[in-house]
């Protein structure tokens, strides 16, 4: 699936940050719009391992994934997140905080 385009992943950035000063809070709103939209679990790959996103956290300076293998819990950068095919319902919102990121 082809990522947005930059227009509208500038329009998705602008709703969830209409109300955001600085970037923590532009995070804030970002995460906000991703928590409520992304539909998960949903199993991806990493390093080669399969593991299931429970769901996403925000910390002070990043949105991490929560992923899971059996007992083994790990958070992932959201940025560096491979995303499935075909990637789950919201992942929309992740490519509009990778564009509001630089990435």
């Amino acid at each position: 699936m082809a990522s947005k385009g930059t227009a509208a992943l500038e329009a998705m950035i602008e709703e969830a940050t209409v109300d955001a000063y600085g970037d923590d809070e532009q995070l804030a709103g970002l995460f906000t719009v991703i928590e409520e939209h992304l539909a998960v679990p949903f199993t991806t790959t990493v390093l080669g391992v399969e593991v299931t996103v429970r769901k996403v956290e925000l910390t002070a300076d990043t949105i991490v994934a929560v992923c899971i293998r059996g007992r083994h819990r790990q958070r992932i950068d959201l940025l560096d997140l491979p995303l499935p095919t075909p990637p789950p319902d919201g992942t929309a919102w992740i490519d509009a905080y990778r564009h509001w990121a630089g990435r």
